[in-house]
């Protein structure tokens, strides 16, 4: 009967521990993993704010707090490339239109770090979405 119960109490434990491991790969990249970079970035209920939102599609928009942008990105390993970002060229008096200059961008936890075409840090905006 003690073989028995200790038997159960085994399988018991592996089971536990065999679905908090399914549980955690579930909702979990790992180390190493990629992020995701869809959604929106930053705030755009601010209409002088910067904020991007990457579509599934490879498509992008956005504005710089002044100017709409249009283009696409892709992924490689864990860097974001924007690829033909078309841009308007409106003057607003007091905005800082740093994301216009945007080429590629790394993300960190819910971080977009936005870098300009010499791989320079220009901004960074929250994850939204």
């Amino acid at each position: 009967m003690a073989r028995m119960l200790r038997f159960s109490a085994l399988t018991g434990a592996l089971l536990v521990a065999a679905t908090l491991a399914i549980a955690g790969c579930a909702t979990n990249a790992g180390p190493g993993a990629a992020p995701d970079p869809i959604g929106t970035w930053g705030d755009p209920s601010e209409s002088t704010e910067p904020s991007i939102v990457l579509a599934a599609d490879g498509t992008l928009t956005g504005t710089d707090g002044c100017n709409r942008l249009t283009g696409a990105w892709s992924m490689d390993d864990t860097t974001v490339t924007f690829e033909h970002v078309a841009t308007t060229r409106m003057f607003c008096e007091g905005v800082d239109t740093w994301l216009s200059e945007l080429a590629a961008a790394t993300i960190a936890d819910e971080t977009m770090t936005v870098l300009d075409e010499s791989g320079a840090e220009i901004g960074t905006l929250p994850r939204t979405e």
